[in-house]
């Protein structure tokens, strides 16, 4: 299996850059590579990543998205005059030409198929590709929007032509809208192309019709372009989460790609003078981690915009830092989509119900009637009302700078020198993945001390003390943050549970998230809000109704393969985001109603919260089940999330209705307008 992180950088590409005045282009200087780099190396994070040079593209990789006559320009650009240069590029919106840009725009290309080939061939799991020009408006037959050729398009192309790859997805989280690979691919059912950007109604650039939400594709490529319009500025990272939960993801596992590239742009962040958009560094982290549950793993990062330097810099550390397996930052910010996200949200889905079987049965329609509209016919949008608070008033550069500097400060910190740990008293310390480490079992004495001391009314039998060994040495370690997260087989699944969650409170946990697959038989009293227990169970456990911080979801898996994704993406996912845990137990119990598959899934995408901090009960029966949750937690490799079934309607009417009931307190789950 495919392990390390590629980074690809050239400092001749930071040789690019406008030679005359123009207060459009000014902003797209050499320092957002160079800075972005120096950033990494102030991360310790270079070293860490597998050095893959650059090369120039050919030409023949070139015209496999452009036309000859654009090359041609290009290329007689490297011997003209200033004047000349500055004659030329006005020919096209928003770009200019220096000699080396053609060079340059090669070198973006060549390192782009270089990261994708290093990835393809299995000499890296994934990577980053920090290259200039950007390449996501650029057409067949024109440069724009600072982009000469397309990177992205021109990497989609050959990774069909050389890998005979059937399904890429091409997620462009840019804030402007990346018409040029919308254009290239709109026909072509084997790409789906997703773009969020900011839009106001068609107000800001590109200001094009085809950037709405409607244009979903031509002919055969019909519902394989996805726009998600923002029509106001000040999103933030609860709006970014949202658009994945709602719409990206649960397209993404349906779509089942065999490669995922990123148009891996920055000035959707805050403190982008382009964006204006609140969203902070960690949460290009959380994206990453999910997109790296997809395709295996093949993951390609490739930079486009980002034009706030400090801005920028953080967040390509963010995106690195997960490519190479770091846990996760906790998220910032109220985790609540505002209202003209969710609009947004719910047209996108409506559009694209046609086409997709997880929409088949979701109650969309469109709506017209906007929250923004009003304010785009009083001409009030140019100072825009919000229902996020801003973080940042103005764009200052300076004090974006100082806000992130202590931002950073405050979501970064030390990595647990043990990533993934087990005992191994249940003699499953052998049969999982070899980056498990184990720990050594609380003797006998110590077990009795704490559990007589504090969970006497749970413990009654000698022979129960045994099986709570295992399971309090390894959760000890997760607590005092000496490992990252943990799994324990246990002969007793959901007593073990019930002892680690109020073991994990009493150590001073705010916010415990639980996870319970099966029959839970002790359920704690959740009332003061410390603990959130989800409860995946057959049927509803006798004499406890869901509340807000129990809920009991009854599922029974499709024997066709995983239709679980709709509930883990539509339901469990958002509340977990809402409730923001500080630690993560997920306990198997008996008569488990999930397969491996699910299961799996629900711990790789679960590793997002509470800094990676997750803990995995098991029955210690389940030897198939350790294996493929070790491998999920240990990130090593992506673990198989079996055959995508689409939800039945009975299932999307059991999530809808637990949305309905739930929405206002875990705000995450709203994706409909009509609140």
């Amino acid at each position: 299996m495919a392990s390390g992180t590629a980074l690809i950088y050239d400092e001749e590409m930071t040789t690019h850059k406008l030679l005359w005045s123009d207060p459009i282009c000014d902003i797209e200087v050499p320092e957002r590579l160079s800075s972005s780099y120096e950033q990494l190396k102030s991360y310790h994070l270079v070293e860490r990543c597998v050095h893959v040079p650059a090369r120039e593209g050919s030409e023949e990789e070139i015209l496999l998205v452009h036309s000859l006559e654009h090359l041609e320009v290009a290329k007689s650009t490297q011997t003209m005059s200033e004047e000349e240069l500055k004659r030329v590029s006005e020919n096209y919106d928003a770009f200019f030409f220096h000699p080396s840009t053609y060079r340059c725009a090669r070198l973006a290309v060549g390192a782009t198929l270089q990261l994708l080939d290093a990835v393809m061939s299995g000499k890296v799991r994934n990577g980053m590709a920090l290259v200039r020009p950007p390449g996501h408006h650029s057409q067949r037959n024109a440069a724009n929007g600072f982009c000469l050729f397309n990177n992205v398009a021109i990497a989609a192309e050959y990774a069909k032509l050389k890998y005979g790859l059937q399904r890429i997805l091409i997620v462009d989280w840019d804030v402007h809208h990346g018409q040029g690979t919308q254009y290239i691919f709109e026909e072509d059912p084997s790409v789906l192309y997703f773009s969020w950007h900011r839009y106001e109604h068609q107000e800001f650039w590109p200001s094009l019709k085809e950037s709405d939400y409607d244009a979903v594709g031509l002919g055969k490529g019909k519902g394989f372009n996805i726009n998600l319009p923002w029509n106001k500025v000040g999103m933030g990272n609860s709006d970014y989460l949202a658009a994945f939960f709602h719409v990206l993801l649960p397209m993404a596992f349906e779509f089942d790609p065999e490669l995922v590239i990123v148009s891996s742009g920055y000035d959707s962040g805050i403190g982008d003078p382009e964006g204006q958009m609140n969203a902070t560094p960690e949460v290009f982290a959380h994206l990453t981690h999910f997109l790296m549950q997809l395709a295996n793993g093949k993951l390609c990062v490739i930079l486009e915009g980002g034009y706030h330097l400090k801005s920028l810099g953080e967040s390509v550390c963010m995106t690195v830092k997960t490519l190479l397996g770091d846990p996760v930052p906790q998220i910032t910010g109220e985790m609540a989509p505002c209202l003209s996200a969710v609009e947004s949200i719910q047209n996108v889905r409506a559009a694209h119900k046609p086409y997709w079987k997880w929409l088949a049965y979701e109650d969309t329609s469109f709506l017209q009637n906007l929250s923004t509209k009003s304010h785009l016919l009083k001409k009030a949008n140019s100072n825009p009302s919000t229902e996020h608070e801003s973080k940042i008033t103005n764009n200052n550069t300076v004090k974006v700078e100082r806000f992130l500097e202590l931002h950073m400060k405050n979501i970064l910190f030390p990595v647990p020198p043990i990533k993934t740990a087990t005992t191994s008293s249940e003699g499953s310390g052998h049969i999982l993945p070899e980056h498990v480490q184990l720990v050594k079992e609380m003797d006998k004495t110590e077990i009795k001390a704490l559990v007589s001391g504090f969970h006497a009314d749970l413990v009654k039998e000698d022979k129960t003390l045994l099986s709570l060994g295992s399971m309090l040495a390894v959760l000890d370690k997760i607590l005092k943050k000496e490992v990252c997260n943990g799994i324990a087989a246990s002969s007793t699944a959901a007593l073990s549970a019930a002892v680690a969650l109020r073991h994990s409170v009493r150590f001073g946990f705010q916010r415990v998230l639980c996870v319970f697959v099966g029959d839970m038989q002790i359920i704690p009293n959740t009332e003061d809000g410390r603990m959130l227990i989800i409860n995946i169970c057959e049927k509803e456990q006798s004499g406890k109704t869901s509340c807000k911080h129990y809920i009991s979801l009854n599922w029974k898996e499709d024997a066709e393969g995983n239709d679980f994704f709709s509930a883990v993406l539509g339901f469990i996912l958002p509340v977990a985001y809402s409730y923001q845990p500080n630690l993560t137990v997920i306990a198997v119990g008996p008569n488990r109603n999930l397969g491996i598959s699910g299961i799996s899934l629900l711990v790789a995408l679960l590793q997002g919260l509470a800094e990676s901090r997750i803990f995995a009960v098991i029955e210690d029966t389940e030897i198939s089940l350790m294996q493929s949750v070790a491998k999920a937690l240990v990130c090593v490799s992506t673990p198989f999330f079996g055959i995508y079934v689409p939800p039945t309607q009975e299932k999307v009417n059991k999530i809808k209705a637990l949305r309905d009931q739930f929405q206002q307190e875990w705000k995450m789950l709203q994706c409909s307008g009509k609140l």
